[in-house]
């Protein structure tokens, strides 16, 4: 019962605790509660050692070690059972990603691009101070946030760009020229009917920096299958998944790498085994980070040189 509650607040965005003070950037919970008299049920228990977990971003639902694990466990039962659930996929990343998240962080944070997307955008010092941009908006839809007063310490501009359609001009990628990655990006899109915005926010992680770089792990999916030349069908979505887990480590993209082909065919299983995984890993173990490519302002770079640079080796030949 705990568990479907759970999942149905997951697709709802709907907070399971309140919210009470914690330390900024991370939920921490509260060890001031006075306990109870014994012979209380755990779930009693529970609920009053997670009172005082903050909200950390819009849509954060606060939750335990026990909660996670059975999130994990029913978001990847249902995941297997069809795979395109996003949202349990969704949920399934978010808490699995433990030890991966802040692996790809440190990956931003280490090169010169990636940090530039994860951090800030210092201000030009001859410029006046503006308002700061939170994580959660586009540059423009950002909820503004006031500058120190003078005399206090400096606050940069946080850019962290978002890839939906609010923030996309589709007019100007579809009249970029042919093979451009703005183009090829759109002719993905409208090929296989899917749309940026169909990407869920992080609802489960307890670190606001985590949780953005997970939501832009999301918001350049799509951009994995246009470099890699992968469609959106079971075959093309294994494929991304076998890069993406070599890339990333997330083990919600090793389960899907790993149990995805159960529904393929026979001939597509054979395909996948001598030529598409092959390729796939190699690719991923030869490429850069993915998530240090400010794609938005890649967009009139050719498919191929944004391949030769990132380290992406040509797709095989075959008709996936």
């Amino acid at each position: 019962m705990r568990l479907l509650l759970l999942l149905r607040a997951a697709r709802a965005g709907v907070p399971l605790l309140r919210g009470g003070p914690a330390s900024p950037g991370r939920a921490r919970p509260s060890h001031s509660e006075p306990r109870g008299p014994d012979g209380r049920g755990q779930e009693e228990e529970e609920e009053e050692e997670m009172e005082g977990w903050q909200q950390l971003y819009p849509g954060h639902i606060p939750t335990s070690p026990l909660q996670k694990a059975l999130l994990a466990a029913g978001s990847a039962l249902m995941a297997l059972y069809d795979p395109y659930r996003h949202d349990m996929v969704a949920v399934l990343g978010e808490t699995t990603g433990c030890l991966a998240l802040p692996n790809l962080r440190d990956k931003m944070k280490n090169h010169p691009e990636g940090y530039r997307i994860l951090q800030c955008v210092p201000p030009h010092p001859s410029l006046p101070p503006s308002p700061c941009g939170l994580w959660w908006g586009s540059r423009h839809e950002a909820k503004q946030v006031p500058w120190p007063s003078e005399g206090r310490a400096w606050k940069q501009d946080r850019e962290r760009p978002r890839i939906r359609l609010s923030t996309l001009d589709m007019a100007r990628l579809q009249g970029l020229p042919e093979g451009s990655l703005g183009r090829e990006y759109v002719r993905f899109l409208e090929d296989n009917k899917v749309s940026p915005d169909t990407r869920m926010p992080p609802k489960f992680v307890d670190d606001e920096e985590l949780a953005y770089v997970i939501q832009r792990y999301r918001e350049v999916h799509d951009l994995m299958h246009t470099l890699l030349g992968m469609p959106t069908n079971m075959l093309g979505e294994v494929v991304v998944k076998w890069f993406e887990a070599i890339q990333t480590g997330l083990p919600m993209c090793v389960l899907g790498a790993a149990f995805g082909p159960a529904r393929l065919s026979t001939r597509k299983l054979q395909v996948l085994a001598t030529e598409l995984v092959p390729w796939a890993i190699r690719s991923g173990l030869n490429a850069s980070c993915v998530l240090n490519v400010y794609y938005e302002q890649r967009w009139e770079q050719p498919v191929e040189s944004l391949r030769e640079e990132l380290g992406i080796l040509p797709p095989p030949a075959v008709r996936v």
